[in-house]
């Protein structure tokens, strides 16, 4: 069993990245108790909106078992935001005003290469002359910034009327949040759903996005509460599906497309994207190699009657440009025309289904 005063010495070294101070001084630890079923921890910020709270409960198991060894059992870190009473509340302010479409990419499972999909497809929107945003989504597995080749990059927060404001990165023409600018890239984020949806929520309606045509949101593989989240707090206008040409990542594709479709949900597809259709060799690059299977998303697409809106092939200067953090959609080379093709597609898709249906409207759970 550790003291009060162990465990606050351990925390004072924990630094909010906003106000330059440790959380001990800063009074936002209120309650420590410690027996011998192990450490419960009350933890108290100034605003229940404080978009560095889920990254300082992560630091402070980090710390606690760094400082105590690994054997020390922490049992809760509860958050409990100050109350001021007699406070007027707020008239709830619109989200996202200035962004004209949200354009949430998803895939059925992982590996298919959503995420290339979404930051190649975001920078040639914006090649194209559009504003453009991406929001990743992917809480427990970002590897957006390291696409941008911005994983040391920290958003700065201002200080706003109603709420603080996270500034995003902008870079290639694409403003950028991701849960990757808040953690160590080293640091695996352990969250239960309701912690990643919540920092999901601060990203959206905190993240200064100003005026944009386009909002690119990577989602998670699969189905979620993110997923969920998603469409509670936005009109998504529409949805486009990932998906290699293999059956196995096609079957869970469909998942996804009746995900969207389902009547509570109810969010357009706007059509599939087919990546690694075939693999081209540098020395040979008329040749094609169809390594996963021929075809697969448009017999797919024709039989779900969604729209295939590109096919993006298999050549190694895609895992080299995401890898070194210059994405392939930067360059006039034969996968760069490929984003770009898809580009204008998604453009046509949209426009189309703006002038035949309504607005989405915002998901509502009632329990």
């Amino acid at each position: 069993m550790f003291s009060k005063n162990q465990i606050l010495k351990a925390l004072s070294g924990i630094i909010h990245p906003e106000k330059k101070k440790d959380i001990v001084t800063l009074g936002m630890i209120t309650e420590v108790e410690s027996d011998d079923n192990g450490i419960s921890i009350t933890l108290t910020p100034d605003k229940s909106n404080d978009p560095f709270i889920s990254s300082i409960r992560s630091t402070i198991v980090r710390t606690i078992k760094d400082v105590f060894g690994p054997d020390a059992v922490i049992n809760e870190i509860k958050v409990q935001p100050k109350v001021f009473v007699g406070k007027q509340q707020e008239k709830p302010q619109e989200v996202l005003p200035g962004v004209s479409n949200i354009i949430a990419v998803a895939s059925g499972k992982g590996g298919v290469g959503k995420t290339t999909i979404a930051v190649n497809l975001s920078i040639s929107l914006a090649r194209i002359g559009y504003k453009v945003g991406l929001l990743d989504a992917d809480v427990f597995g970002p590897s957006v910034p390291k696409m941008f080749n911005e994983e040391k990059f920290r958003p700065e927060v201002r200080r706003g009327e109603h709420a603080d404001h996270i500034i995003p990165l902008t870079k290639f023409g694409v403003k950028v949040l991701s849960t990757g600018f808040f953690v160590d890239p080293a640091d695996a984020v352990i969250w239960r759903g309701p912690m990643a949806s919540n920092f999901l929520k601060q990203l959206i309606t905190q993240g200064e996005w100003g005026q944009l045509d386009y909002l690119l949101v990577d989602l998670p593989p699969g189905t979620s509460d993110i997923h969920l989240t998603l469409v509670q707090e936005v009109p998504v206008t529409g949805a486009i599906v990932i998906s290699t040409p293999q059956d196995v990542a096609l079957a869970d594709a469909v998942k996804g497309i009746s995900m969207f479709r389902s009547s509570k949900i109810d969010v357009p597809v706007l059509g599939l994207v087919e990546n690694m259709s075939w693999f081209t060799p540098a020395e040979l690059p008329e040749n094609r190699y169809y390594i996963f299977g021929k075809e697969g998303c448009k017999k797919l697409a024709e039989k779900m009657d969604v729209p295939l809106l590109g096919q993006i092939p298999l050549v190694q200067s895609i895992c080299e440009g995401s890898d070194s953090g210059h994405p392939v959609a930067l360059d006039n080379s034969i996968t760069g025309n490929a984003f770009m093709a898809l580009a204008v597609e998604l453009i046509k898709r949209v426009g189309q289904r703006n002038k035949g249906q309504g607005p989405t409207v915002k998901l509502k759970i009632t329990k």
